[in-house]
C-alpha cells in the first residue's frame, strides 16, 4: 500500500526537478551564432511569443537621457528595446565567447577580427541584414583580463 502512494509523489517531484531545470536554461540554449545574431533587430512581440514573460524589466540610464534602455532580463540574455524591436542584447556566451574566459583566449577565437581597444575588443559582423558589433568586455579591476559582459548590437540606432 505504501508504495503506490509514493510511485505517484516520485513521479511528481521527477516531474518538477525537470521543469525547474529548464527554467535555468539560458533562453538561447541549444541555438546556434547565426541564431542567436537574429535576436537583433527582432520585434517585442516575437520576443515575448517566444520566450514568454521576462524574469525582470528594468530601466538602464545611458549616459544621455535619449540613450535610456529599456531591459528585458531573460536567463543568460538580455533584451535592450528600442520602440518595439531588440536593438542590442548582452549574453553569457557567443561566437565562441563565454563571461569568465580570459582575453588571450578570446583573442586566439576571434583572430584577427577583433580591434583590441585594451578593457573590451569589438568585432563587426558581416553578412546581416544591417551592421553588426559584437563587443566583449573585460574586467581590469585585478589585471585578470576576463570577460565579464558580451554585447551584441546595432550600431546604427
Amino acid at each position: 500500500m505504501k508504495r503506490i502512494i509514493f510511485l505517484p509523489l516520485i513521479l511528481l517531484l521527477f516531474f518538477f526537478s525537470f521543469t525547474l531545470n529548464a527554467q535555468n536554461q539560458p533562453v538561447y540554449a541549444g541555438l546556434n551564432s547565426d541564431e542567436q545574431l537574429a535576436f537583433v533587430g527582432m520585434p517585442l512581440a516575437d520576443l515575448i511569443e517566444r520566450f514568454g514573460s521576462p524574469r525582470s524589466v528594468i530601466a538602464e540610464r545611458g549616459n544621455e537621457v535619449w540613450q535610456d534602455d529599456v531591459v528585458f532580463q531573460y536567463n543568460g540574455a538580455d533584451f535592450y528595446i528600442y520602440r518595439d524591436r531588440i536593438w542590442q542584447i548582452k549574453l553569457a556566451s557567443t561566437q565562441g565567447v563565454s563571461n569568465g574566459d580570459r582575453k588571450s583566449a578570446v583573442l586566439q577565437t576571434l583572430g584577427n577580427r577583433a580591434e583590441d581597444r585594451g578593457d573590451h575588443l569589438f568585432v563587426q559582423i558581416t553578412g546581416r541584414d544591417w551592421p553588426l558589433i559584437m563587443r566583449v568586455n573585460f574586467s581590469s579591476s585585478n589585471n585578470s583580463g576576463q570577460v565579464t559582459a558580451i554585447y551584441i548590437y546595432r550600431p546604427d540606432f
